[in-house]
């Protein structure tokens, strides 16, 4: 059986791969997905909400789209913005 060498420039590159591979799959794990551009059912599967509501969000402009033969992709960046301009916070007051 060959006997293989294992440099250390090897073992450096290994540990990019490897900490970029564990980057991508902790921000998909944590809400944030990998990749820019989501389908209509990863939309609705990282809002929890059913097709009509998203038609309804497509319709009246809340959320952007853009549409490519028949299929509808959403920018991620888009959803954070709306999640945060309709972000109700919710002030308590103290009762005197």
């Amino acid at each position: 059986m060959p006997t293989e060498i294992v440099t250390n420039d090897d073992l450096r590159k290994f540990k990019t791969e490897l900490f970029q591979e564990l980057k991508a799959l902790l921000k998909e794990h944590y809400g944030h997905p990998s990749k820019k551009w989501l389908k209509s059912y990863e939309v609705r599967e990282l809002l929890g909400i059913s097709p009509g509501t998203l038609q309804n969000l497509r319709s009246n402009g809340t959320l952007p789209y853009t549409k490519i033969g028949g299929m509808m992709f959403y920018d991620y960046e888009n959803i954070k913005k709306m999640l945060d301009e309709n972000l109700i916070q919710k002030r308590f007051t103290s009762a005197s």
